[in-house]
């Protein structure tokens, strides 16, 4: 069988898809978008005149070209799976449509946040969600993200800090950082923050010339953090923050990392407590004063998920689930 997953892969996740397929013995690809940038500065220069005077954006055009010239070369497939399909042009994906007996999407993200023009999804075989109100109004089918890390015990691990959080910038998320970060100060917890991304390269000067206390580490920076680095940091804490994005009601990557590290969660997210392995002594789900936040989440032990539930949310399920097989 030969499978090709197509995908920007901002963050890196979707890699391990292909990787769990090979080991099943099937021939998987990856086409990465995300590896398509500018030869050198002056096509950057280009594309920027070309956008605001043209309308047309040559690095997209790049980008699909690579996608379109990338199947030519690995030939007819069984399964293409396309994820970001807002991405793509409805021209991009008619010729992606030729290239498989089945063509299947899966929304990391709701529609409210990115839309996906209706011509595009008709083109699909089968349409897969992580988004609980998207599943509700569209019909998609429901599939939540997956467990990509090695399962790693808690009684091997030592951490030093009780909580971490990393983030991409969002003003709104940073204002309910603040009072979260005002509340661990007052229960006398040590925590980490990162917050990455461009638009937070005021708070990044501050760092450079404001002294913080000890125990309020709260770092932004406009440099990505390496996916691989992140278990690092996932094990120095007890526990991991999650905070669901506006418009975003399904359950995000750093859920199943938990999961895999045996780590507890604290979140905003309440459709967490409709899913089968939700143990509110692993997973505190926050009020929006974060008044409900004490001490004792941080020091009782975490609860092992039982095998038969852990099992269903590993990336070998999720396979097996939207490629039927």
């Amino acid at each position: 069988m030969k499978i090709c997953v197509i995908s920007y892969d901002f963050w890196g996740y979707d890699q391990y898809i292909v990787e769990t397929l090979r080991t099943k013995h099937i021939d998987a690809h990856h086409i990465k978008i995300a590896d398509v940038t500018y030869a050198d500065f002056s096509e950057r220069a280009a594309n920027a005149v070309s956008k605001i005077f043209l309308n047309k954006n040559i690095k997209a055009e790049k980008r699909q070209k690579f996608v379109l010239d990338s199947l030519e070369k690995l030939g007819y497939q069984d399964q293409i799976l396309v994820l970001n399909p807002d991405t793509f042009d409805l021209s991009t994906l008619k010729q992606i449509r030729k290239c498989s007996d089945r063509l299947i999407t899966y929304l990391y993200d709701s529609l409210d946040r990115i839309p996906v023009d209706q011509s595009k999804l008709e083109l699909f075989d089968k349409i897969f969600s992580f988004d609980i109100l998207d599943i509700q109004r569209y019909g998609f089918e429901k599939l939540t993200n997956y467990i990509y890390l090695p399962h790693l015990s808690c009684n091997i691990q030592n951490p030093e800090t009780d909580l971490f959080y990393i983030t991409s910038y969002d003003h709104k998320r940073v204002a309910f950082i603040k009072l979260l970060t005002k509340r661990l100060l007052e229960l006398h917890l040590k925590f980490q923050i990162m917050v990455i991304g461009k638009k937070g390269w005021k708070h990044q000067l501050k760092n450079l010339f404001m002294t913080v206390p000890e125990n309020l580490n709260i770092l932004f920076s406009v440099k990505k953090i390496s996916h691989k680095k992140l278990p690092e940091y996932y094990k120095n804490s007890r526990v991991l923050l999650d905070l669901t994005r506006e418009n975003q009601y399904g359950l995000s990557f750093r859920i199943f990392e938990a999961m895999a590290m045996e780590k507890k969660i604290i979140t905003d997210n309440k459709m967490i407590k409709n899913y089968d392995f939700y143990n509110p002594n692993n997973i505190l789900v926050l009020d929006k004063t974060c008044s409900n936040l004490n001490r004792s989440f941080f020091e009782s032990s975490y609860e092992k998920i039982p095998d038969i539930i852990y099992n269903n949310y590993t990336l070998d399920s999720w396979t097996k689930k939207i490629f039927q097989l």
